[in-house]
């Protein structure tokens, strides 16, 4: 019997109107999720950013005899392992849950939903990506290649702490809506090797131009404090230097990083891809009947 078009699966991608409407809905199955498998989920997606984060290092401890623009690419595209993962693995991620935001001006999610999923995400990637960065440190990977690994970590934590709060918050905005619109577009694939081909370069994008992303944030700062502190002798040795000392200050610098970052990738993220989106296709969808 000959097969109908019905029955044929659809191998075209998306349109942007089906691809809001597929994140809208997306956005009220997170919301409506079971809070202990939303927070695994989310310390998942920490854990894959770090891994992401991880391999950028690698390749930027060798990157410093490339042109500039070359080597940042390199570090971009290998970072978007941790995007791939959390894309196809199902995790869940802050940064670009904020798309949630097409979901509550669609009055389809309310504002304290919303904001209660975003926290249990938010605390599970931080444990996702420092309890990853506290393995790496223990696992002494970051000794690697006669200590270049490691001064890589250092020189990355140490830039994104002196970042001023206001450079830090544009960055973040910058990265954000790069992030959701990787996100954004992987709606509209049909299969694995579309979504990994969508989200390549855009996150390549925004890690060569040196944006601000929260939850990379959370596993690159504490590395470089753990290696600050506690790296052995040796390790110093071989780089013919010394510890910073780094200490509590740089604490409260991690902390003033995360708060501007964190605000900017919502601002990014939230206003300029959610709501334009949603004011572009679902501004004048009825809302649902209550």
């Amino acid at each position: 019997m000959a097969e109908s078009d019905a029955d044929r699966p659809a191998i075209d991608a998306l349109l942007p109107d089906a691809m809001a409407r597929k994140a809208e809905a997306a956005g009220v199955a997170k919301a409506q999720r079971d809070p202990v498998r939303l927070f695994a989920l989310a310390v998942l997606a920490g854990a894959f950013i770090a891994f992401g984060a991880l391999f950028s290092t690698i390749v930027g401890a060798g990157a410093g005899e490339l042109p500039y623009g070359v080597g940042r690419l390199l570090v971009g595209l290998v970072f978007a392992l941790g995007l791939i993962l959390v894309v196809v693995g199902g995790a869940e991620l802050f940064t670009g849950d904020v798309l949630m935001v097409m979901a509550w001006a669609s009055r389809r999610l309310r504002l304290p939903a919303m904001l209660r999923a975003w926290a249990i995400i938010y605390v599970g990637n931080f444990i996702g990506a420092c309890g990853t960065a506290v393995l790496v440190f223990l696992s002494g990977q970051y000794r690697f290649g006669g200590g270049a690994v490691g001064a890589a970590a250092l020189a990355l934590a140490g830039a994104k702490l002196r970042l001023p709060f206001w450079d830090a918050l544009m960055l973040g905005v910058l990265c954000n809506v790069l992030v959701c619109l990787a996100v954004w577009a992987s709606l509209s694939a049909r299969s694995v090797t579309d979504k990994v081909a969508i989200l390549i370069l855009p996150v390549a994008a925004f890690v060569a131009a040196g944006f601000e992303h929260s939850i990379a944030n959370m596993y690159v700062i504490p590395l470089g404090l753990m290696i600050d502190a506690a790296a052995p002798d040796a390790f110093w040795a071989a780089l013919g230097r010394v510890s910073e000392g780094l200490g509590v200050a740089a604490l409260l610098d991690f902390a003033r990083n995360l708060v501007a970052v964190t605000i900017g990738n919502m601002i990014g993220g939230g206003v300029l891809v959610a709501a334009v989106y949603w004011f572009i296709y679902l501004r004048d969808v009825p809302p649902p009947q209550r």
